[in-house]
């Protein structure tokens, strides 16, 4: 195996020139600098990459912890943070976190023995407790996207969940809906308490009372969409549009009204959440939430890389979403014409 000590004998430079011309530093003129690449391409010479970036405590890169890696909007997460990373000239490490604050605490650190200039950590689980020794503890700089850190606002990259599902449920109660059922995403996480609360917040504004018979919590996927749904037909109470806390759950549920022989939007309006590219496929047209992951996942390497410069920052502001309406609800038994859903 090629060494430094052979790349400079065979380009007629000193191994200290070699090192410039690997590490960008020093004065190195133009033609040296190719003499030295093509004595490395001509004997199979790569550099030790992890080596010098223990030696030079950096490793021109961004860790990105993922909770999972399932699902269309951690694949659009991940291509926009490849995307942004590469903009900064810099490469990505991607690792999973398991969806167990175990797994993402040993996942951070992972990332922080490979010098990772910063690290982004997308969590569902950990408590802002954890979140906070972590960010105090770990030595390299650390961003957190998904989640509202009310002691570190400006290390955190979070939207607006309650307020987005809240506009949704309002929408089907303008449109003269009054029984909705709803399938959670895991009750078990911030996201999932969020928009369960955003639906409650939009009953409670209308004067609709609670019925927890209408509401079932779902793990996200397309199959617990469709067996909630059928539990909420088998169950008999009444409703007459259903909001999904995802869009695959929406998609699953759909499936099960169509089973049981009903028609959407006709006899239930159907809401989603997320806005996944099947949400257009769908027929009839889902209407959905608007999530802007991309401009989140943007902002979060790019506040990563102002830590890791020790440049000055700024909390930042949390992010909203927006409705999209399609073909999937139409008017309910109780409208009575145009209303504000404000």
């Amino acid at each position: 195996m090629a060494t430094m000590l052979d790349v400079s004998l065979r380009a007629g430079v000193s191994k200290a020139t070699v090192s410039r011309v690997l590490n960008g530093t020093g004065q190195v003129k133009e033609s040296t600098r190719k003499q030295v690449f093509r004595a490395m391409e001509e004997l199979g010479y790569r550099p030790n990459f992890l080596a010098r970036s223990l030696a030079h405590r950096t490793s021109n890169s961004i860790g990105l912890v993922l909770s999972t890696f399932d699902g269309f909007y951690f694949g659009r997460l991940l291509q926009q943070a490849s995307r942004q990373t590469e903009t900064h000239g810099k490469q990505l490490i991607v690792t999973d976190g398991h969806d167990a604050p175990a797994r993402e605490l040993e996942a951070v650190q992972m990332l922080a023995d490979r010098q990772c200039d910063a690290i982004v950590l997308y969590t569902r689980h950990m408590s802002e407790k954890e979140i906070m020794s972590l960010i105090h503890s770990i030595g390299v700089p650390l961003v957190v996207i998904n989640r509202d850190v009310s002691q570190a606002r400006e290390r955190c990259v979070f939207f607006e969940q309650q307020d987005a599902a809240f506009q949704a449920v309002d929408y089907l109660i303008a449109q003269g809906h009054r029984e909705i059922g709803c399938i959670t995403v895991p009750i078990n996480t911030p996201t999932g308490k969020a928009r369960l609360e955003g639906y409650r917040k939009a009953l409670e504004k209308h004067g609709i009372a609670w019925d927890e018979r209408r509401v079932k919590n779902g793990d996200s996927k397309m199959q617990s969409g469709y067996e909630r749904c059928q539990e909420l037909l088998e169950s008999g109470v009444k409703f007459t549009a259903l909001f999904a806390g995802n869009d695959d759950m929406a998609l699953g549920a759909s499936k099960a009204l169509h089973q049981a022989g009903l028609r959407i939007p006709e006899d239930i309006s159907l809401f989603g959440f997320d806005d996944a590219p099947s949400a257009a496929w769908l027929e009839p047209g889902l209407s959905t939430v608007y999530l802007p992951i991309d401009n989140m996942i943007t902002t979060a390497i790019d506040q990563a890389i102002r830590l890791a410069n020790d440049e000055p920052l700024e909390p930042i502001p949390p992010f909203t979403g927006t409705l999209v309406l399609r073909d999937s609800v139409t008017k309910g038994p109780y409208y009575d014409g145009p209303q504000d859903s404000e």
